[in-house]
């Protein structure tokens, strides 16, 4: 069962080769095994697990059983789970358990999946290297003193380190891509509005977006098909046909033209990351791909525009924390204003506060033409570059992120080197697009490069065919970090 992905997971279930009660304890077995180095869970409930599978096997048993009934996966502490542990990495909600599930965990219970637990990631998602969450860092399984990304770190080490076949993500600036190309895995962000935001705690809610992690882009598309789905309760839900996502994945590339910005090739990305993602455009060439120059003159605007338009929504989405309804309260005030003030204080660590500050900064009088009206008219700016782009191209190729992952503290002690982590992320996410990543390779010193396939808006289907068809002809997909298999804490 270690290396399976969740097809075969799905098949050997629906055959009766192994039951979703043995495929769950096997990998309860490996959190216990594994998570003490790796920190990527934060909460574990085998009994509650074990119930879902069982649950699931007696669905099988009766002939009603989903294409993921029984398949154990991992959950992102972001979305609210009933009976749950809901932290969102942060003190402020260490002691909520979630009276209700958000709509991807609905989704998930309605297919019969078995939920392993809760992932460990940066707090309220804010963070590029999962060093912000209140549980600790999440170590990286290629190598435990470095970073997994973030935020969805939890997930991306958890998937990367067979802890689970599969997990949930969010990206709000590349916060599910940039982790799975730091861990070797595969990640895909889908165009906004595609997967219902409802029971997802908000960080910036024109940016966030659910999507799955995965080891390859057929898995990746049997989550979203899941995932997907119009809900009335979200006002930004997009009600849309029902697809499946992975009915493409055989076509030929025949005839694909696949754009390259000159922006994500400039300065800024390691060499060996640029000889990565260039040997997978070679790559791409044998399958029948035209390669098209393409160019996102206003990519370099993105990460000021970004943190600009992010910490203005956080600021307003995070004062509902305030130690009155749910969640962290100070133990020590005189009054009420004393215990808001205490409460957030004590509640919130440094990142959060320093995007709340921001935010609520460029949102005051005086400030909010200048900073915040002009960001908006620039992320307009941005998009439109992309809707060029894609004239003259099907799919957009470069790098994930600029290097390859980083040391644990190297780059916590500077907001704007880490910021700058995401530069090639934030802008499909300022767009609205859909983008993923796929493992292409390896630096010089056995760290996992990603490449990012951008596509237009609702391509889903098309890229993950692109993906797929990329992993019939590499095995950079099936590695596994060395010392997992069989290490025991």
């Amino acid at each position: 069962m270690l290396h399976a992905t969740l097809k075969q997971l799905s098949d050997g279930l629906t055959s009766g080769k192994f039951s979703s009660v043995e495929v769950t304890q096997y990998f309860i077995k490996r959190i216990n095994d594994l998570n003490k180095s790796l920190n990527c869970f934060i909460s574990v409930d085998a009994e509650r697990s074990l119930a879902q599978a069982r649950a699931a096997d007696a669905l099988r048993a009766a002939g009603n059983a989903q294409r993921l009934t029984g398949v154990p996966l991992a959950q992102k502490d972001i979305f609210c789970a009933r009976g749950w542990l809901t932290t969102c990495g942060s003190k402020m909600l260490s002691n909520f358990v979630s009276p209700y599930d958000a709509h991807v965990i609905e989704r998930f219970n309605a297919a019969g999946a078995v939920n392993l637990g809760k992932t460990n990631m940066d707090e309220f998602a804010m963070g590029s290297s999962n060093e912000t969450s209140f549980y600790g860092p999440v170590r990286n399984p290629w190598d435990r003193e470095r970073v997994p990304g973030g935020s969805s770190g939890g997930s991306a080490a958890a998937v990367a380190a067979r802890l689970a076949p599969a997990a949930t993500g969010t990206d709000t600036g590349g916060s599910i891509r940039q982790p799975a190309a730091l861990t070797g895995i595969c990640g895909l962000k889908p165009t906004y509005g595609l997967v219902s935001r409802y029971g997802m705690i908000a960080f910036a809610s024109s940016l966030d977006q659910g999507g799955p992690m995965a080891r390859t882009a057929e898995d990746l598309g049997l989550m979203l098909n899941v995932m997907a789905g119009f809900d009335t309760r979200d006002s930004t839900s997009l009600q849309r046909d029902t697809e499946d996502y992975n009915r493409d994945l055989t076509k030929p590339l025949a005839g694909l033209r696949v754009g390259l910005p000159k922006e994500f090739f400039a300065a800024g990305a390691s060499a060996d990351v640029i000889k990565a993602v260039e040997g997978a455009v070679a790559e791409y060439r044998k399958l029948g791909g035209e390669i098209v120059d393409v160019s996102l003159p206003n990519m370099a605007l993105s990460v000021p525009v970004y943190y600009v338009l992010a910490p203005a929504e956080a600021s307003s989405n995070l004062s509902r924390f305030d130690g009155v309804r749910y969640g962290y309260r100070t133990s020590d005030y005189g009054n009420l204003a004393e215990m808001y003030e205490k409460t957030r204080a004590e509640g919130f660590g440094a990142e959060v506060k320093r995007r709340i500050l921001i935010g609520a900064y460029v949102l005051s009088h005086g400030y909010y033409d200048a900073y915040y009206i002009r960001a908006q008219k620039l992320r307009r700016l941005i998009a439109q570059d992309f809707v060029e782009a894609f004239k003259t191209c099907d799919v957009i190729m470069g790098p994930t992120s600029p290097s390859t992952a980083f040391k644990i503290g190297e780059k916590s002690g500077d907001p704007v080197q880490m910021y700058l982590s995401d530069i090639y992320t934030i802008a499909v996410n300022l767009a609205g697009l859909p983008g993923m990543s796929i493992p292409c390779g390896f630096d010089s010193g056995g760290l996992p490069v990603g490449l990012q396939i951008i596509g237009n808006y609702f391509s889903e289907a098309r890229m993950l065919n692109v993906a797929h068809q990329y992993q019939l002809a590499t095995d950079w997909h099936v590695k596994m970090p060395p010392g997992c298999e069989a290490f025991k804490s």
